[in-house]
């Protein structure tokens, strides 16, 4: 237990670089609500310091030899005191696997100050928004995706659709959309089905983007959506979206 007031984050660095822990040393020496607690070269060595020190947060490379950052991070959950995560990577397209773990958020090498500044801001705010130790919810409530130069976090309540293309789904957002590597049946188990619905073998929506439902004769359904559009229900989900609407 520490006595750390409530805005300040006791930090453990783990990279395999030691260029990186001493750029990332100078970094958190910007940053007020830091305070560097240690630093780790691999795997083996964050979580024995992390069962040691108790740090609030791990600032964690993906890729290094022994345990990688998803089995640090994996196994730092099950400590007494589970430490925030965020990982600090030169690749993107483990992103999936890290909002599967829950981490606070995903920074691209080279990292910015402003840009360690807001996933330390999340850090906090997700600190004060639930006791420690409980989620707030078992469904995925947020995004990483892609966008020029590093991952843009995107509230799943803001995605009105998604279709699949290929190994990869795209989600539209306002007059926006992204592609994230997922494919839709993996990406349906972890939406909360209160609020989304597979409609079709390549197509999710968000259930209060549906305006109605449409009968087109010889059993074909469409969905009234509110942008104007016309989707086609597939059989196979004809009945979980009829039941949506209490028919």
């Amino acid at each position: 237990m520490n006595d750390n007031p409530p805005d300040t984050l006791r930090t453990l660095i783990v990279d395999d670089e030691p260029l990186a822990i001493e750029r990332m040393q100078v970094l958190c020496a910007e940053i007020p609500q830091l305070t560097v607690i240690g630093t780790a070269s691999d795997g083996e060595s964050a979580l024995r310091l992390s069962e040691k020190l108790s740090p609030d947060l791990l600032l964690l490379d993906m890729t290094m030899p022994g345990k990688d950052g998803l089995q640090v991070a994996s196994e730092a959950s099950s400590l007494e005191t589970p430490p925030a995560v965020i990982f600090v990577t030169a690749h993107e397209n483990f992103a999936v696997e890290a909002f599967d773990l829950e981490a606070v958020d995903y920074v691209l090498k080279p990292v910015a100050t402003d840009r360690l500044e807001r996933a330390i801001e999340r850090a906090l705010a997700r600190r004060g928004s639930a006791p420690e130790g409980q989620n707030a919810s078992d469904w995925l409530s947020e995004f990483w995706v892609p966008h020029r130069s590093e991952l843009l976090r995107i509230d799943a309540s803001e995605v009105f659709r998604i279709d699949a293309e290929r190994d990869y789904v795209r989600l539209h957002v306002g007059e926006t959309s992204y592609l994230l590597l997922q494919t839709i049946a993996g990406l349906e188990e972890k939406l909360d089905p209160d609020k989304f619905i597979r409609i079709h073998r390549s197509t999710i929506l968000r259930k209060d983007f549906i305006s109605g439902l449409k009968h087109e004769g010889l059993g074909v359904w469409c969905a009234e959506l509110a942008d104007g559009n016309e989707l086609r229900i597939g059989r196979t989900y004809l009945k979980k979206v009829k039941a949506m609407a209490g028919r």
